[in-house]
């Protein structure tokens, strides 16, 4: 999976401008048409992974051979109708197994996995909004990427 897939991981809160929607919109398809990429990891919980979704929804309509693939930090196990309702937005859905008893550090394992599954991380890491009161999980997400040696594309 790794060579063809890119992650995303961000703050559940960002600065949503046109100019980031036209920026991300640009990297999504640079990663398809010049580097192969055909697989996109989705986290949860944050307005920056809504707003990749939808882009890479979007030029899903111009390459409809890409896949979403939605890693979940929650749920090991799910019904066939809350599946069937994740895959009216993805093309699949995966709990890794690494992260079962996890417990508060399930979406810190679930951000690792995607970044261990990816060639390239799209990350929105922004110093200003990054939260005060706890330790920010992008910029652990970040900071393990580099470590992995990853691809890293930083936004805003």
């Amino acid at each position: 999976m790794k060579e063809n897939t890119c992650c995303f991981i961000g703050h559940r809160t960002i600065n949503e401008t046109e100019d980031l929607k036209l920026k991300l919109n640009e990297i999504i398809e640079k990663l398809i048409v010049h580097e192969n990429v055909d697989t996109f990891l989705f986290g949860s919980k944050s307005r920056f992974n809504s707003l990749c979704l939808e882009t890479v929804t979007e030029t899903k309509e111009k390459y409809p051979y890409i896949k979403r693939v939605y890693v979940r930090a929650e749920y090991p196990y799910i019904s066939e109708h809350y599946k069937n309702y994740l895959l009216e937005s993805y093309e699949d859905t995966y709990y890794p197994e690494n992260i079962m008893n996890s417990g508060r550090a399930a979406y810190v394992e679930r951000n690792y996995e995607m970044i261990d599954k990816s060639r390239y991380c799209i990350v929105y890491y922004n110093k200003q909004g990054a939260p005060t009161t706890r330790k920010s999980g992008a910029k652990t997400a970040l900071d393990y990427a580099v470590k992995q040696k990853k691809h890293i594309i930083k936004l805003p």
